[in-house]
């Protein structure tokens, strides 16, 4: 969300900011949109100052015995009252068209974020670890979680259809033991407060962080009882960067309780309508997966270095786990929604002798805190600013899963247990084949 006041300061920094997203101008059809609502809003304010001067006068009539013109006054004014309220209907149209606008427009990238239309101009930032040689061809996590009988899509598919698992025995273990692994090490080690949040949201938290309303149709809808009014819906998390940043909407904090950073262990939900045909075999790319998130609220001034830390304690998760890498600065044309800019890390897959995302860190400024009317107020100051938020994986849960399979499968068919894990596993070195 942005400050039209910004864009009609600098119209054409703002056009050009949505230029580098591939994106046409917008400045011009926004500042129409605010001067209708101006117009407005000044009518009704000088009707209001007439009505309230004329409302002075009438009781001075009368006592004057001028009834005439008190008569006169009070039909002015209920002429006046008539008027408001449509001027009052229509600033509400018009500032529901303003805001409607401003909310399907996406964050304004920095500067130094590499412009290019997808996927094919992210930027290699830098490479952690090299990936093992094998003495035997390396299979994918599905075949592997198949094979040793507790990876399951046939009976997920029976209770809820397809992009759905379910994991037994050892392997539900460790993926309990991978969430309780990184869950420790950001909270005793890195600073983040744990959190354990709803899973059902409403409307305002979704928009808050920019789910709602462009990506609707990537969501799902869940009502109370037989109900389909739209009070009663609440959406199941897509991730807890919802709920967690939705922690300071509509507060005002001090500078000194910021930096505030969170972290929870929470299933997510996510319809993958823009995914058709993608994945469609094994945990890549599921309708319900588990994750450990990231979420921290700051200063402006600290935000890029926040940015910074963010990325340090998700890439350290893989680094324990002994799991070779690569962080990726996506180009403008790749980036989420609402961020400014975006550090995807991306794990080697011997399966699949390739790289996949397991991480996104994203900074997004004001653009999220404007959604929430989330603000500080500065030491020394008076008046207050909106803060920053950033979020991330740290990490995806199923995913760090399928990367220890792959990457820890022996030629028997067996899982080493990564030596961080085995305490969270019991002290189990191996899954069998």
């Amino acid at each position: 969300m942005f400050d039209i006041k910004a864009i009609r300061d600098e119209p054409e920094a703002f056009d050009a900011g949505l230029a580098k997203r591939g994106l046409d101008p917008q400045a011009a059809h926004l500042i129409a949109l605010d001067e209708t609502r101006r117009k407005v809003i000044a009518e009704l304010q000088e009707l209001q100052a007439g009505s309230n001067a004329a409302a002075k006068l009438i009781g001075g009539l009368m006592k004057e015995g001028r009834k005439d013109e008190a008569e006169a006054k009070k039909a002015e004014v209920a002429a006046n009252k008539a008027r408001m309220q449509e001027l009052e209907a229509a600033e509400r149209e018009a500032t529901g068209a303003l805001d409607t606008a401003l909310s399907a427009i996406p964050n304004i990238p920095l500067d130094e974020v590499p412009e290019g239309p997808d996927e094919s101009a992210n930027v290699e930032r830098h490479k952690v670890g090299e990936p093992r040689a094998l003495n035997f061809e390396a299979k994918e996590h599905f075949d592997l979680g198949e094979a040793l009988g507790l990876m399951d899509f046939e009976t997920a598919a029976k209770l809820s259809g397809s992009r759905f698992v379910v994991l037994k025995g050892a392997l539900a273990r460790m993926e309990r033991a991978i969430a309780n692994f990184m869950v420790d090490l950001h909270t005793t080690e890195f600073g983040y407060e744990e959190v354990l949040p709803p899973y059902l949201v409403r409307d305002q938290a979704m928009f808050g962080t920019a789910q709602l309303p462009k990506f609707a149709d990537d969501q799902f809808a869940v009502y109370k009882g037989q109900s389909s009014e739209e009070e009663d819906r609440y959406w199941l998390v897509p991730t807890a960067e919802v709920p967690l940043t939705n922690l300071v909407r509509e507060s005002i904090l001090s500078e000194e309780e910021l930096p505030r950073r969170f972290t929870a262990y929470t299933p997510c939900f996510r319809a993958e309508a823009g995914a058709a045909g993608r994945d469609t075999r094994g945990m890549i790319r599921q309708h319900q997966f588990s994750k450990v998130e990231l979420v921290s609220v700051t200063t402006p001034q600290a935000s890029l270095d926040e940015h910074e830390r963010m990325l340090s304690c998700a890439e350290e998760v893989l680094k324990r786990l002994d799991l070779p890498y690569r962080v990726m600065t996506l180009c403008t044309g790749d980036m989420g929604f609402s961020s400014r800019r975006t550090y995807d890390i991306e794990v080697w897959l011997p399966g699949q002798k390739m790289y996949r995302e397991i991480s996104s860190c994203s900074v997004c400024g004001d653009f999220q805190a404007r959604r929430m009317n989330a603000r500080y107020r500065p030491a020394g100051e008076k008046g207050t600013a909106f803060v920053h938020t950033l979020n991330g994986s740290g990490l995806a849960v199923g995913r760090t899963l399928v990367a220890v399979l792959e990457n820890y499968q022996q030629a028997d068919g067996s899982i080493a247990v990564p030596d961080v894990l085995q305490p969270y596993m019991g002290g189990k070195t191996v899954i069998g084949a």
